[in-house]
């Protein structure tokens, strides 16, 4: 399972808990739309544990949102700077997978940047969407990086920039290095 940075665990938690039941959703319908089991929402959603990153995927999926927006608890309220030491942290260390939001928090903003680190030897899946057509900008830092949009494979390199809109399931995965990248989702 996920590890939130700064104990912020409970406030994911919360969050999720609080989506499904805005949504009118029992832990079992929500099993049934994410494909995550209904034990392991219940996990999530009493913080004994932080979902992966293809768990929140699932769950981004199931509520038709971008997981930033599953994500906004751990951010603070919109400042127009953020400062490195200010920017959330969230890691999966089950895949290897951190992630860091870089654009200050904002409901009324559309544009985010990401940036990523995917450890050696990993393979992250995430089955669909959060909602179709989701526009991404995805630029390589360092190490390769082997991405699969809508059956579409992408090997890239270091300065390599994809762009694309999701439409179906994607996947992520390195060889024997790392790689370190910035995406962009509007």
């Amino acid at each position: 399972m996920g590890i939130i940075i700064r104990d912020q665990n409970h406030a994911l938690a919360e969050h999720l808990r609080s989506l499904r039941m805005k949504r009118g959703l029992t832990l079992q319908d929500l099993a049934l739309s994410s494909g995550v089991s209904r034990a392991t929402l219940s996990r999530i959603e009493k913080g004994e544990v932080s979902p992966t990153a293809e768990t929140l995927g699932r769950l981004a999926s199931a509520f038709a949102l971008p997981v930033s927006q599953l994500l906004t608890p751990l951010e603070p309220d919109y400042v127009p700077l953020l400062r490195r030491a200010d920017q959330s942290i969230w890691l999966d260390r089950e895949n290897g997978f951190s992630r860091r939001t870089l654009s200050p928090p904002s409901g009324r903003l559309k544009l985010e940047m990401i940036e990523c680190e995917i450890a050696p030897n990993q393979h992250i899946v995430y089955d669909s969407p959060a909602f179709p057509g989701h526009e991404h900008h995805l630029v390589v830092l360092a190490g390769p990086l082997t991405l699969i949009v809508d059956d579409v494979r992408y090997e890239l390199s270091k300065g390599d920039c994809l762009r694309y809109q999701l439409r179906g399931g994607s996947s992520f995965a390195t060889g024997d290095q790392p790689a370190h990248y910035i995406i962009a989702m509007a």
